[in-house]
């Protein structure tokens, strides 16, 4: 698609959802190497999902793409009406798009279910033809059985089964009445353990492994938007930290609706962090206790519900979830991701075959002759390679990279065919190739917009720790103009990178520094990387965190133009908390701050996560205080010198809600310090409203111009 040069950057990035919309994604590909399939919007302004399959073996012509289902079409142009569930589902996993975001398909890959607007559809794949089914409610998470016969889905709390044909619809479990649901996953599981399911096929679709999430002891919050008095509050069971969790368990479900509970210890071990069922073995679990110190792999006999232990994990500090673990090999051997050694290592029965080279981020596949997996430079690699993420091939014989070039790399596999997407530093968006045999046979064209500018960072490792950083300068910047005003711009944090090697990640920080700015990003311990150690550095305390912001910059000022006596710092949830710890604490080197949706009292965020890094409120509740913005006697860092702090939150957000900005700021004012909130009516935790995500930016700079005096150009250039 042609570039859109009338187009400012803030406009653009705005409509395009972060030029998200129109790339490619969700990729499967058919048991027997045929077929593709995947999700894609029609242009790069255009949020409706549609299902596309590729096909690769269509003799002379050489493969093609068919549409199978346009929203448009389906839905005859009328708007979508999502659920409550839905929209809950897709904050989750913070998916802003529209039509069909996502799709399940049987084992063969010839049939496919999605919801659309709360309906429910199959199309069968090799035909392209597309059908609804009736059904007595809004459809969330629908997936055929494995042999393609029958439809499984959540709606009103139930999980119900229909016949592929639209016949026979019944619930299998459920309803239960207000705070029981089915067939779902928890709050806890989908927005920080990774897993977003709720139920698992049986591979012979015979039945079902059912969650039953019990949410009535788990304390209800009130969430209003004060815009629109008129309405009522919304209600949310929300699990913060040192409070109740959902009550999770499983049950075995026959097709005629006969349930047996799977019996494990769930007052030691009560989260269910992981489910999975192959024909390699019995259904295989995950669970771990509260703390997240100890794991138990259990394998589920599926006809009694009783549980065996098959491994079990330990750690000081708490013990990371990985996707795509744990499952078996095709022998039945378990394949787990485990600390070990100092190093993050694949595992396959009793054998790591992985070490200190390597950071295992994710299995991708688990084929006769070796294990997929995406990993990155571990402490012992002997090139560092900043910013990048491979997919690797492991077997017995050794590790062989997949991937091409430097980048971030992911892969799909399948019936002898992968495909690979792959983001580049001289790319715009990902790179999609469908290799068999070693050899590319297509590629997935992708329809997003391409940039209105292009990021230049400078990768880099900063001072004695080496942390990874990325440098991005004005466009027309020369040696004579001399130093520039610092925009710290961190994530900084569990779970996320900011330093990659890719284009599209640095193109906000780029545009801020054609403001007239030096940004700097800097992954800092507390991240994800070279090792588990670097990132349990932060157990107990964040200030590591904080401190290799400071030691980044020191160290970054010695080669680049960075004026230290004007130094800004901006970010988002752990980034707006980062932000405002470090005008708060270290206003000797930082002088102003954007504190975006920020977590300010640590009591108030959720149990898996905050007590993962700070234990338990009642048992520690010094460490929650150190940690923690706002404590019952008021400012954290009071005795420091006052910086000026924009705090931006939206008062839709059930993540990080509203109440941790508001307390920041009541604790400022109380202290008579100067401060600008923005509360943004409608936004949860993510911006994709066209105007909010546009003019927030603007807002930034105009506010970072203002509070460091920077000789900056018009933001709309």
């Amino acid at each position: 698609m042609a570039t859109t040069t009338q187009l400012s950057f803030p406009r653009q990035y705005a409509r395009t959802q972060r030029y998200s919309l129109g790339a490619p994604r969700s990729f499967t590909v058919s048991p027997d190497g045929s077929r593709v399939i995947f999700l894609r919007t029609a242009s790069g302004v255009d949020r409706n999902g549609c299902l596309w399959v590729l096909d690769l073996d269509i003799g002379t012509n050489g493969p093609q793409e068919r549409l199978i289902a346009d929203p448009e079409v389906l839905l005859g142009g009328v708007e979508e009406d999502l659920s409550t569930e839905e929209r809950a589902r897709r904050e989750r996993v913070r998916d802003g798009s529209s039509g069909i975001v996502g799709y399940a398909v049987d084992a063969a890959a010839e049939l496919a279910a999605f919801a659309l607007s709360g309906r429910l559809f199959t199309a069968g794949l090799g035909t392209g033809t597309v059908r609804e089914l009736d059904t007595p409610g809004p459809v969330v998470d629908p997936r055929p059985s494995p042999d393609g016969r029958h439809v499984a889905y959540v709606s009103g709390g139930a999980l119900r089964i229909t016949g592929a044909d639209g016949e026979g619809d019944r619930a299998l479990a459920g309803p239960e009445g207000e705070g029981v649901h089915h067939g779902v996953a928890e709050y806890i599981a989908a927005e920080d353990m990774g897993r977003q399911r709720g139920y698992w096929w049986s591979p012979e679709s015979d039945r079902l492994l059912i969650a039953r999430v019990d949410e009535r002891e788990v304390r209800r919050w009130w969430l209003a938007d004060p815009a629109h008095p008129e309405r009522e509050p919304r209600s949310v069971r929300y699990p913060a930290a040192g409070t109740a969790n959902a009550d999770v368990q499983l049950f075995l479900a026959t097709l005629d609706g006969e349930r047996t509970e799977v019996v494990w210890d769930r007052a030691e071990y009560p989260y269910l962090a992981r489910a999975h069922w192959s024909s390699a073995g019995a259904p295989l679990l995950l669970v771990q206790t509260r703390n997240q110190r100890t794991q138990r792999y259990l394998a589920v006999d599926p006809e009694t519900g009783a549980t065996r232990t098959v491994h079990v994990d330990e750690d000081p500090d708490w013990l990371e979830l990985c996707q795509g673990v744990p499952a078996w090999t095709p022998g039945g051997q378990l394949v787990r991701i485990a600390d070990e050694g100092g190093a993050r290592v694949l595992a396959v029965g009793d054998r790591a075959l992985t070490g200190a080279a390597l950071q295992v981020h994710a299995v991708l596949d688990i084929g006769a002759e070796d294990v997929l997996i995406t990993a990155a430079a571990g402490a012992e690699a002997a090139h560092p390679e900043i910013g990048e993420i491979h997919v690797l091939r492991v077997s017995e014989r050794g590790v062989e990279r997949v991937s091409r070039g430097p980048g971030v790399h992911t892969a799909v596999r399948g019936g002898g065919v992968t495909v690979l997407s792959s983001a580049r530093l001289d790319l715009s968006g990902a790179a999609v190739e469908v290799v068999r045999g070693g050899e590319v046979v297509a590629r997935v064209a992708s329809h997003a917009e391409q940039p209105v500018l292009r990021a230049r960072p400078r990768l880099c490792l900063a001072g004695v720790r080496q942390i990874p950083c990325a440098v991005l300068l004005p466009k027309d910047h020369t040696a004579s103009d001399g130093p520039l005003p610092v925009l710290m711009d961190p994530y900084g944090g569990p779970h996320f990178r900011r330093v990659l090697a890719a284009q599209n990640v640095y193109l906000t920080p780029q545009w801020f520094a054609d403001q007239g700015f030096a940004v700097v990003i800097a992954d800092g311990r507390g991240t994800p990387g070279p090792s588990p150690a670097w990132e349990k550095a932060i157990r107990d305390d964040i200030t590591p965190a904080l401190d290799d912001q400071i030691d980044a910059l020191h160290a970054l000022a010695e080669t680049f133009p960075l004026d230290l006596g004007r130094v800004g710092i901006r970010g988002w949830s752990f980034g707006g908390y980062l932000a405002a710890l470090a005008v708060l604490r270290r206003p000797d080197v930082f002088h102003t701050a954007v504190v975006g949706a920020p977590v300010t009292d640590q009591r108030l965020y959720d149990t898996h996560y905050t007590e993962r890094y700070f234990g338990h409120p009642a048992e520690q509740p010094a460490v929650y205080a150190k940690n923690s913005l706002v404590t019952e006697d008021g400012l954290v860092g009071l005795e420091n010198p006052a910086r000026p702090m924009m705090l931006v939150h939206g008062l839709a957000d059930d993540n990080v809600v509203v109440a941790h900005t508001l307390r920041l700021s009541s604790a400022l004012l109380a202290a008579g310090r100067e401060h600008e909130v923005l509360p943004l009516s409608g936004v949860a935790h993510m911006t994709p409203q066209e105007q909010v995500a546009e003019n927030l930016l603007l807002l930034q700079v105009e506010f970072l111009r203002r509070t460091l005096a920077a000789r900056t150009p018009d933001p709309e250039g």
